[in-house]
């Protein structure tokens, strides 16, 4: 129902573009969110977008790189990430979610690797 894409192998300062693309019945969700889980770290949150567009909310780490964007007509949400750093190694996953923040779909996740 959620299928992740746009993940590879890319050199420190480059840039990926992520895309989740979501069935009619996920894409009725309150949120979409992004998530990425390191090599023996546990997964965290990356950032998230209303599926009405009007809030976006980000962590820290990738605030003023990364960039959640989504197109309805496609029900497709997208990760833009720039200035990539060794430290974004990770599977990244889309989910959708609830208001209340309850994220109960998920993609398979997508390898993002980011060279020194």
């Amino acid at each position: 129902q959620l299928q992740a894409s746009g993940g590879g192998l890319v050199q420190a300062g480059g840039s990926l573009r992520l895309s989740c693309a979501a069935s009619r019945r996920t894409a009725s969700s309150y949120y979409m969110g992004w998530f990425r889980q390191a090599p023996g770290k546990e997964r965290e949150f990356v950032a998230r977008i209303t599926w009405s567009g009007s809030s976006t909310t980000y962590a820290d780490a990738v605030k003023g790189r990364f960039t959640i964007s989504r197109d309805n007509a496609k029900d497709t949400v997208y990760l833009q990430m720039n200035f990539l750093k060794p430290e974004d190694t990770a599977v990244y996953y889309c989910a959708s979610g609830t208001r209340f923040l309850v994220y109960n779909y998920w993609g398979q996740g997508t390898l993002v690797t980011v060279s020194s």
